[in-house]
């Protein structure tokens, strides 16, 4: 039995569970709490005065806010709803509207080019964070002189600093993104001008709504302030699954050399957090069942968990998946010792499987 074969059987599997049934009524309630608990976050730290109540309210407000964008996720693989419409309208409103982020930006850089080819240098943007960053030694190697030396012996401890960052960076990308393709006549699409629509209506939400009560100096701090925690949320939930040593990275050869499902196993990590966390993480914690399966509604994951294991483990695929400190710490490691670029992925497809 191929790999190909014996996927099929396993989405045979999840269908004789019904778990490729799209389990929009509790995904949707689970969006609307964690808004509700992003407002609230929102409302102590504007209400009151009492620097622990202030910094109480922007860690509620930032668990609301990703918890936010963590749900979207899945609307954004059209995994929440069999209504196409509605998986695009909760994405635009919770990436776009309520998070900031460019819909369209995301549906290009990580649904078309990203999950095809995780890791792959030179295809998924996500595996280039140069000239910032160097996350393979041929990056190292490839430069000379202070550059080497910072990636070498730097870039380790600047990373901390720089995570505070990345929803900043994000939202740059998307507003550029978005400017470039409203000016391209022929690339330009109506969902353009929705995700301009909504990304306007962001700071209407956040900034102008609020200024209806609050004083400006509250709350374009709290703004701020929310901007930079949630760069270190996005990498704690975010980091884990590609960036340790063990999620390879490879060339751009290596997808005419792997099956899909090498590829995906040999560039994800999944990780291992309680309820709270799961609530958090919206699936994102079961990366390479998300990988596998990107179409399935997250709260499945778990059950999931356990066959796509013994999937990986019989087609001699890797599985790893670490605590989440564990994970945490990988995914910082890697720079620190980058591992080297791996050339090509051998197909995992046994000779035979009974």
């Amino acid at each position: 039995m191929t790999n190909s074969e014996a996927i099929t059987e396993l989405r045979r599997e999840i269908a004789r569970r019904g778990r490729d049934k799209k389990a929009t009524q509790r995904i949707v309630f689970e969006l609307l709490v964690h808004m509700a608990i992003a407002i609230v976050g929102m409302g102590l730290f504007l209400t009151y005065q009492n620097p622990l109540l202030r910094v109480l309210g922007l860690l509620v407000a930032t668990f609301g806010c990703m918890g936010v964008g963590t749900n979207t996720h899945t609307s954004s693989h059209y995994a929440t709803s069999e209504k196409r419409w509605l998986n695009e309208a909760l994405t635009f409103w919770g990436y776009t509207a309520f998070s900031g982020l460019s819909a369209t930006d995301w549906w290009q850089k990580h649904v078309v080019q990203h999950h095809p080819a995780p890791n792959v240098i030179g295809v998924d943007p996500d595996a280039d964070v140069l000239p910032w960053f160097a996350l393979t030694a041929d990056e190292i190697h490839a430069r000379s002189g202070l550059r080497r030396f910072y990636y070498g012996r730097l870039q380790f401890w600047v990373f901390p600093v720089a995570v505070a960052f990345i929803n900043l960076n994000m939202l740059a990308a998307g507003w550029v993104y978005l400017i470039r393709m409203l000016f391209r006549s022929k690339d330009r699409k109506p969902s353009h001008w929705i995700d301009l629509g909504a990304m306007l209506a962001h700071y209407v939400i956040w900034i102008g709504v609020p200024l209806l009560f609050w004083p400006p100096p509250a709350v374009l701090s709290f703004y701020f302030l929310r901007t930079l925690l949630l760069g270190y949320a996005m990498y704690a939930i975010l980091g884990p699954g590609h960036l340790p040593a063990e999620a390879r990275r490879t060339a751009s050869e290596a997808p005419q050399c792997a099956d899909f499902f090498s590829l995906q196993t040999e560039g994800t990590v999944s990780f291992r957090t309680c309820a709270i966390g799961r609530f958090l993480c919206s699936g994102l914690e079961y990366q390479v069942e998300h990988h596998l399966f990107p179409n399935i509604s997250h709260v499945y994951y778990p059950e999931l968990s356990a066959i796509v294991q013994k999937f990986c483990a019989e087609r001699g695929l890797p599985y790893r998946s670490y605590s989440w400190p564990v994970a945490l710490w990988k995914s910082w490691h890697v720079l620190r010792s980058p591992p080297a670029v791996v050339s090509a992925i051998a197909s995992q497809e046994p000779k035979t499987i009974p």
